[in-house]
């Protein structure tokens, strides 16, 4: 392998950016291509559906064949408040294979005992996502109903590009929750990538439904998200400018 090429792969890597190693059989050639940057073509449409499966493999084009070692982060979910909600949400995370923390400063709610194993941080969103930011390969869902909670880490995820962005409330507290982001420089199209209210329509009655309408959400976000989307935080604030 490349040494150049091994470089930017463990980099995008250690910055949990998607990267497929693409090698030429015939000639052993490699280079990276990021899923940020994209392709064209033929190669595009093969390289778009690997970034989506996460599947490495051999591939044949037109003009020979190819493979492509596909290194896509792990998806994760930061949930904004510890409720019943964010309970069952936990369970269902794990048993579809995504990692999750919950983070809510109310110590009342986010206790050992009510989260018993389950990455939990009794902090301020400002302060836990400062030490572990929000990236591309996240979905922050908003659950506390409680502006001074939910309102920064919706407005840093936009920022962020998460893939998915939902939060708990009706259309009338959404309303207001616009008017805030808009105040705080959100454009319009970063704004309307807020799932809201939150979760796929099933009629969800009760905190273990509604937690199955979300992570069914934020499974149909992942695995419809833009291929070739911006790569950093500077990068998708400025696309969504």
């Amino acid at each position: 392998m490349d040494i150049a090429a091994l470089a930017e792969l463990n980099a995008a890597r250690h910055e949990r950016r998607a990267a497929i190693l693409l090698t030429d059989i015939a000639g052993g050639a490699g280079r990276v291509i990021l899923e940020s940057h994209g392709e064209t073509g033929e190669l595009g449409d093969i390289v778009e559906r690997a970034f989506r499966s996460g599947r490495s493999g051999l591939y044949a084009l037109e003009g020979g064949e190819v493979f492509l070692n596909v290194h896509v982060p792990a998806p994760r979910i930061a949930v904004i408040g510890a409720v019943h909600i964010s309970q069952a949400l936990a369970g269902i995370a794990a048993i579809a294979g995504y990692d999750l923390r919950v983070i809510d400063p109310r110590t009342a709610f986010a206790t050992p005992e009510r989260f018993a194993g389950i990455d939990l941080a009794a902090e301020w969103p400002q302060d836990e996502l400062a030490k572990r930011p929000l990236d591309a390969f996240t979905a922050l869902v908003a659950v506390t109903h409680d502006p001074k909670i939910d309102d920064f880490p919706i407005a840093q995820a936009l920022r962020t590009g998460c893939f998915y962005v939902g939060a708990l409330g009706s259309r009338k507290t959404h309303a207001k929750r616009v008017d805030r982001l808009e105040a705080e420089g959100l454009s319009a199209a970063q704004i309307a990538r807020i799932h809201a209210p939150i979760g796929l329509d099933i009629a969800a009655a009760n905190p273990m439904e509604i937690a199955v309408a979300i992570m069914a959400e934020v499974i149909d976000a992942y695995r419809r998200r833009p291929i070739g989307a911006p790569a950093s935080a500077a990068e998708a604030q400025a696309a969504g400018a």
